[in-house]
């Protein structure tokens, strides 16, 4: 059961990839753009201490905007608020943020703006809506300037609104929302990672918001006082995202499934998973999942498993639902 968002922007040629030269005697009226969804395969948490991380796109889950020209100021319209941009509440920050920045980047940062967003990216689900709504408005302004965004300005603008949603991010999330493959991120570095054959994965949502901002700092407060036992399991995260490439690259499902759960049990004696959450990866792992595991912050969110193939991903969701889970999605990484 995939979301769908509740009205899709028209589709140009021109939307979701950024934007591109246009003469400046052939203005738009509009720009737009979009961004999707991803999931941390392996290396949560460690990642925050320079380690190496894996995150696949979830392509099925979509952020839009679209912006038009206003007289004056900025006007925000979305499923979570609807009005100015300076009295936008807390929550509204880091799109607030992202246009401001955008703006800045285009030369324009006084223009007058009308910012229409949607997402079928679910909020505090460790999914990256925040960092793909921030890249979506990002290409829109764009488009809507006839810009070009390169890649270090583009991630530069969903980093400045990433720091306002979440403290001190890797720069994960802003990568991996733009990516159009399985990445590893190590130090700010991304390099594609080759997969040998399609891969089918289900998301469950447990129906409890996560926060990466509060999982982050109680890692950081345990391993403050637990240095040594907190190391080695951040250690060992990183191993497994190391080791993980070769089995991607294989399309190894038996290892990539063990390793996520080997993954799943070392986050959960860190302290970020949940009951629910352990609930959940059991069910998938009963269900006939190769492996399954939290992915993102943890603390609430949701879990991915890997199925045997899209149909059996489909039959893994139905069984996390009945499982307690909220809502599912399936989606396919594909042979690259």
């Amino acid at each position: 059961m995939t979301s769908t968002l509740p009205i899709r922007l028209p589709q140009t040629e021109e939307t979701a990839g950024g934007a591109r030269e246009r003469s400046a005697d052939s203005p738009r009226s509009t720009g737009e753009g979009s961004a999707h969804a991803k999931a941390i395969l392996f290396g949560e948490h460690a990642v925050v201490y320079g380690a190496p991380a894996i995150a696949i796109p979830i392509h099925e889950l979509e952020a839009e905007a679209r912006v038009e020209s206003a007289e004056r100021g900025i006007r925000i319209e979305s499923e979570l608020y609807s009005g100015e941009a300076s009295a936008a509440p807390q929550g509204m920050q880091p799109v607030v943020t992202a246009i401001e920045a955008s703006l800045a980047q285009i030369g324009a940062p006084q223009a007058g703006v009308r910012v229409q967003i949607l997402s079928a990216i679910p909020h505090s689900r460790g999914l990256g809506s925040s960092a793909a709504v921030a890249a979506a408005v990002a290409r829109a302004i764009a488009d809507w300037a006839g810009r070009t965004l390169g890649e270090g300005n583009l991630f530069e603008v969903v980093q400045q609104a990433e720091r306002v949603a979440h403290g001190n991010p890797s720069g994960l999330d802003a990568r991996a929302v733009t990516a159009d493959s399985t990445i590893r991120f190590d130090f700010g570095v991304v390099r594609a990672v080759r997969t040998g054959q399609a891969l089918s994965f289900v998301l469950a949502d447990s129906g409890i918001a996560g926060s990466t901002a509060e999982a982050v700092g109680a890692v950081r407060s345990r391993r403050e006082s637990d240095t040594d036992v907190t190391e080695g399991l951040l250690s060992r995260l990183a191993r497994i995202a190391e080791d993980s490439i070769e089995d991607i690259a294989r399309g190894d499902r038996d290892a990539i499934g063990a390793r996520m759960s080997e993954a799943h049990d070392l986050l959960d004696q860190i302290g970020v998973s949940s009951p629910t959450l352990n609930s959940l990866v059991d069910a998938a792992i009963a269900a006939g999942a190769y492996g399954a595991k939290l992915t993102g912050g943890g603390l609430g969110g949701c879990i991915i498993a890997l199925a045997e193939s899209p149909q059996h991903a489909e039959e893994l969701g139905s069984a996390l639902r009945r499982a307690g889970a909220l809502r599912t999605w399936t989606a396919t990484v594909p042979a690259a």
